[in-house]
């Protein structure tokens, strides 16, 4: 009899709503961190229907609390007179510990917070990552992207070749 095999389980809640691919371009990531978001009824389902931007947006330590800056969620239509702003500051939520760690990592250390990916986890919850980075000079971009293109050009190599 052979043996059964583990289906691959597909999340119908997981869903990636926007990513910032310019952080890692421009930012050393050194560490990532889930949190979640505070949302108003019609910023999520314009979430769940249009997606978001999170391009230009930054995540930063204030008064104690973490906020998303600039962050863009397109206005819901059905919801015209109790609509949302659609680039209003919106609170982070994490543990005490972890602000603690980013508050000092941003101030002492030079860090910067960059929002990676905003997403629907498998409970179907929006959450954020952000990731604590430090901006990348011109010339480490330049290493980064050659790093980059030799790994693609090694794999073409090898697809050909091997």
């Amino acid at each position: 009899m052979p043996p059964t095999m583990a289906k691959p389980k597909t999340d119908p809640n997981y869903k990636v709503i926007a990513e910032n691919r310019r952080a890692r371009y421009d930012y050393a990531i050194e560490d990532d961190l889930e949190c979640g978001i505070m949302l108003q009824g019609s910023e999520v389902k314009s979430l769940r229907e249009n997606g978001a931007n999170i391009a230009e947006s930054y995540a930063s330590v204030e008064d104690g609390e973490l906020w998303l800056v600039n962050g863009y969620i397109p206005p819901y239509e059905q919801a015209k007179t109790w609509g949302h702003e659609e680039r209003r500051r919106r609170k982070l939520l994490v543990s005490r510990r972890e602000l603690a760690r980013l508050w000092s990592d941003t101030r002492r250390k030079g860090y910067t917070l960059v929002p990676l990916v905003l997403y629907f986890n498998h409970k179907g919850i929006a959450k954020l990552k952000i990731g604590i980075a430090k901006g990348k000079k011109t010339q480490d971009k330049r290493a980064t992207e050659a790093k980059r293109d030799w790994q693609r050009q090694k794999q073409r190599l090898l697809k050909d070749h091997g």
